[in-house]
């Protein structure tokens, strides 16, 4: 009889990431009403990615959605990382702990074993894992060393990682974790790997593509089943991302490489039902999916801006222009422009609550100023054709007229929004 797998033990309040398809860590994407509508649909975990702006922010719980909110003041006039009198706060991260804590990833980004510690402290008791982030590419990551940065510094990495383990994993009985991306060589990758598993990590994921590719470049997974037999020896499970459609399409890719997971990220973004069982209906009507969505972000009180762009990622393009989701104001009007009649009376309250049931973005007042310009231009166009009928094209028209107030309104509508 052959002796089984080793593994390295997973602590008591972690999750073994093997035989699990997961939502992927995504800026903006990954935010609280996301992960729970990925959770509804049957994701197995959910990561969230948050840098050590965590540290020095403020805990508090709010009653009214069962959520722990994380918090800070605006930088500007207020001293020492303080929290001023007056000053609104904005909220950085929130937790559900009754409904995705035993679920829920969470990952950092960093560039030092202290600052890590630091900020993984102030969410471990609310997580399933820590995990570092060594792969995004973004410039606002790896500008500061943290993200794909740490694929040049292997040896920081590893110290932040053994740190973690000693200070988090094994205080608070959690896993801790690392996502990575392919290096230049397979040799490269190799080494990288052998010396994350030796870490004490309990997972590594590996995103299929190298620090210079995009997403929408293919994945390339000739070096995936050599990962997850590296992971394997290890006893570390091994969790694979990269151009993964569905949740039936991961568990076949992950028996086809020999890896214990699968993580879906774009195809999450734009349709978070992917990770729903065949067998239990498979994907969902879109329409299906943004309700359930916008019912989410009502009740934890999303942030506007985050839910306005997450409902222009899940609605499709054609039902995106039909129904002017680029031009929704505030909850209210998303859900009457959606027909999603039954959340209206909610969208009222929180719209009020959050201060923006008159107001516009300035995203809204650039649109609307833009919109005045094209009206000008086709009203413009229309008089010179009836002109040109006519037999007076050569006429000037009334410069004094609509369309120099127009004109001028729209521009200082725009030096006012560029100024503010």
């Amino acid at each position: 009889m052959s002796a089984a797998p080793r593994r390295v033990p997973v602590p008591k309040n972690g999750v073994d990431y093997r035989g699990k398809v997961v939502l992927a860590p995504m800026v903006r994407s990954g935010e609280l009403p996301s992960r729970l509508v990925a959770l509804k649909y049957g994701a197995d975990l959910v990561w969230e990615t948050v840098d050590k702006s965590l540290i020095g922010s403020a805990m508090r719980r709010n009653p009214r959605a069962s959520t722990i909110e994380f918090t800070r003041s605006p930088s500007h006039g207020v001293k020492n990382g303080g929290h001023s009198e007056g000053v609104k706060e904005s909220v950085i991260y929130r937790i559900y702990p009754d409904r995705e804590s035993s679920h829920l990833i969470f990952q950092l980004g960093t560039a030092s074993p202290t600052l890590a510690v630091e900020a993984a402290r102030l969410v471990a008791p609310y997580v399933a894992g820590i995990d570092v982030n060594a792969g995004c590419p973004k410039p606002f990551s790896t500008g500061g060393g943290m993200g794909a940065a740490l694929l040049s510094t292997p040896d920081l990495l590893c110290s932040i990682l053994r740190e973690l383990v000693k200070e988090i994993g094994e205080k608070f009985e959690i896993g801790i974790s690392v996502k990575i991306r392919l290096l230049r060589t397979p040799e490269e990758t190799r080494t990288l790997v052998e010396q994350l598993c030796a870490t004490g990590i309990t997972g590594l994921t590996i995103h299929c593509r190298t620090r210079n590719m995009r997403k929408t470049e293919r994945a390339i997974r000739d070096q995936l089943r050599m990962v997850g037999d590296i992971c394997r020896d290890a006893g570390v499970a091994c969790v694979m991302n990269g151009d993964v459609a569905d949740r039936t399409q991961a568990v076949e890719l992950m028996k086809d490489f020999g890896v214990d997971g699968s993580m879906l990220a774009s195809a999450a973004e734009q349709d978070p039902s992917v990770f729903r069982r065949e067998d239990d209906g498979g994907r969902a009507p879109w329409h299906e999916v943004v309700a359930e969505y916008m019912k989410e972000a009502l009740h934890v009180e999303n942030r506007w801006g985050n839910t306005k762009f997450t409902l222009a990622q899940i609605t499709p393009g054609k039902e995106q222009k039909k129904r002017g989701v680029g031009q929704f104001k505030n909850y209210a009007h998303a859900c009457e422009l959606l027909d999603l009649d039954e959340l209206v009376v909610k969208a009222k309250e929180l719209d009020a609550l959050l201060g923006i049931t008159e107001r516009e973005t300035r995203a809204g007042q650039k649109s609307k100023a833009n919109s005045m310009t094209r009206d000008d231009s086709s009203c413009t166009k229309s008089a010179k054709r009836q002109r040109q009928a006519s037999g007076q094209e050569n006429v000037t028209p009334n410069a004094s007229h609509g369309t120099h107030y127009h004109q001028d309104l729209q521009h200082d509508l725009v030096a006012a929004i560029n100024t503010a």
